[in-house]
């Protein structure tokens, strides 16, 4: 998704007010961060902010739409491709890792959500929602006989996507190579989850 810039005061337009909201939800927790926290981080008054965004739920609704936006587009463009749904479904995942580093803050914020808020419930039912395309094109690849029939494809989106979002705990950019860490899990996945011939 991209976010509309509205200038506010110079160097503090939406995009900086975003950045540094999703910083301080993550550290301190959306419940635990007030519109004060949020002022004090930017070093902007909290009217400044205001200018921007309507409140504090708004701007967690933009970031966790960032990260659900971005899982969307990938999903949509797999969805498109010809091709088996294995080569699909591990594009899907590889992909998915690039997107989760490139967006490391608002995948994390969109992880921690826990479905307080409208806000946090709408996200969580976009994230059901991407977990059961998941799982269905997961059952294509078990269909077409080139995944395990002996384990249920909504286990393997589960478990495939609780390994791609492990990332965020543990990854930290320093000059890595991201597309070398995707590979790396898309064939520790699919190793164990491919159909042996």
């Amino acid at each position: 998704m991209q976010v509309s810039v509205r200038r506010g005061r110079p160097g503090h337009d939406l995009e900086s007010v975003l950045r540094g909201a999703v910083k301080v939800f993550n550290e301190r927790g959306y419940d635990g961060t007030s519109m004060e926290d949020l002022s004090r981080e930017l070093g902007i008054t909290k009217s400044a902010i205001y200018h921007h965004v309507t409140g504090k739920e708004e701007l967690l609704r933009l970031a966790v739409d960032r990260a659900l936006d971005g899982l969307f587009a990938v999903l949509d463009e797999i969805s498109a491709m010809e091709a088996p749904a294995i080569a699909r479904l591990e594009e899907l995942a590889r992909r998915s890792v690039l997107l989760l580093v490139a967006e490391l803050p608002f995948v994390t914020l969109l992880l921690r959500v826990r479905g307080n808020t409208e806000a946090e419930r709408r996200a969580l039912a976009r994230r059901r929602s991407f977990d059961t395309a998941v799982a269905d094109l997961a059952t294509q690849a078990r269909d077409e006989g080139d995944l395990r029939s002996d384990v249920d494809p909504a286990i393997i989106a589960r478990l495939l996507y609780g390994m791609i979002n492990s990332v965020v705990e543990w990854y930290r950019p320093r000059g890595g190579r991201p597309g070398e860490l995707a590979v790396s899990i898309v064939t520790v996945a699919f190793d164990g989850l491919r159909l042996k011939r």
